[in-house]
């Protein structure tokens, strides 16, 4: 049965919030496990829909998945029965792709289907293909999907990505642990879910350098083996959160948050008008004043402005005072929460790349359909500052990124609840 979100407007949210693990970490560590025959033990794993997806595929391609809590798995992937992850599994998700880099690592060949995901621009995967070539695979594509073979191994090799790309960054990191020789990738990804995935691999016997910079010097070796590791906490999610509190003229504790993981951030808000002070347990978020000043910004990878808290971001600059411009960088179908944002009275208007949104005094409460998994709750946000009640239907973009979201924000005064349609 589909699920739709009733949201009730007009609640101040107070209390605290636990940041659950990262799932932008998640998803490939539990990839990266493949990499080796021995056990890999992952702590503070979030509960989430792309997770559970990930798990079933990593469960035909041969790993044995035991849960030792709710969120600490044990995975070990002794053999690899299949090296095919189907269209089925990788259309739910695009980190699926993941697998490839590690499959021709370990197995030396790998199919796997074109993947899906979220509908919010093309993020081909042509710069993991043409990388992967380069450290002498042969890559053909038929009918959609990626064979891949290396009998020999891959060779490293210097890689410039043209332009920097996470997934592509994550996934010749996991080809190149085992390949022979020296990789260096050039223009690499620098988030905090990157460098915590370095670190990882480490753990695991990996000889990465360099990991949280542009340039990561990878020395392969003949083989990895099993570690214990804990994920970090979600910066999306924390931001998500503070954004709420923003919005309905909240105060709340962000616990286990690292703010430096979101200081480009937490430095807008700070401008807009919205507290973000450092503290013992997380960061704590509140209004300095009752009015939100219009600040523009413009999306960029890290450490710039994360395009994940764009759309939440557009939901508080519908209520500012004044006019202030939001320019998409990395994908370019990222706006189509705009259009349900108008349904709830928001003043915003998108020319190509830019979206120009002119504070409302109020929104309204109404129907409106997630599109994409930021859009979804984004328009839970809306929901929470507006008149009336909104339903938020298509929920289950929702459950691929936020863990526990209803009772999180109900623990903090809101009026959130789920219903079957």
């Amino acid at each position: 049965m589909l699920q739709s979100m009733r949201v009730v407007g007009g609640c101040r949210l107070e209390g605290e919030i636990r940041v659950s693990g990262a799932k932008n970490l998640a998803l490939p560590a539990l990839v990266a496990t493949i990499l080796t025959d021995k056990p890999v033990t992952l702590r503070n794993v979030p509960n989430l829909a792309d997770v559970k997806s990930l798990l079933e595929l990593l469960n035909c391609i041969g790993t044995e998945v035991s849960y030792n809590d709710k969120h600490t798995i044990t995975l070990s992937t002794r053999s690899i029965k299949s090296a095919t992850a189907p269209y089925d599994f990788v259309r739910k998700m695009r980190a699926s792709i993941l697998v490839l880099g590690a499959l021709i690592a370990r197995h030396k060949q790998a199919t796997v289907s074109l993947p899906g995901g979220c509908a919010i621009g093309a993020r081909g995967v042509d710069l993991h293909i043409k990388a992967l070539e380069m450290m002498g695979a042969e890559i053909a594509i038929e009918n959609g999907y990626i064979e891949a073979k290396a009998p020999n191994g891959l060779i490293g090799c210097d890689i410039a990505f043209p332009m920097t790309t996470v997934t592509g960054t994550e996934n010749i990191l996991m080809a190149a642990t085992l390949a022979k020789g020296t990789t260096r990738l050039i223009n690499a990804a620098m988030e905090p879910e990157v460098e915590a995935f370095c670190e990882l691999l480490n753990k695991m016997g990996a000889r990465i350098s360099g990991a949280g910079t542009s340039v990561i010097t990878i020395e392969g070796v003949d083989e990895l083996h099993g570690t214990e590791f804990e994920i970090i906490p979600d910066r999306i999610e924390a931001g998500t959160y503070a954004i709420a509190a923003a919005v309905t003229n909240g105060k709340i504790l962000l616990k286990d948050c690292r703010y430096e993981h979101l200081t480009s951030f937490f430095e807008t808000l700070n401008s807009v008008g919205v507290a973000c002070e450092k503290v013992d347990n997380g960061v704590l978020v509140y209004r300095k004043s009752d009015e939100i000043q219009p600040i523009s910004i413009q999306t960029a990878p890290y450490p710039g402005f994360p395009t994940d808290l764009q759309a939440q971001y557009t939901v508080l600059m519908s209520i500012c005072n004044g006019s202030a411009s939001i320019t998409e960088n990395i994908f370019e179908n990222r706006f189509m929460h705009v259009p349900e944002l108008a349904r709830m009275g928001a003043n915003i208007s998108v020319q190509g790349k830019t979206a120009l949104v002119t504070g409302v005094e109020k929104l309204k409460g109404a129907q409106v359909m997630a599109t994409d998994l930021r859009a979804s709750v984004s328009l839970v946000i809306a929901g929470l500052v507006a008149e009336g009640e909104t339903i938020v239907n298509r929920l289950y973009h929702l459950d691929r990124g936020y863990e526990n979201l209803e009772e999180k924000l109900n623990a903090c005064g809101a009026h959130v609840e789920r219903f079957e349609v």
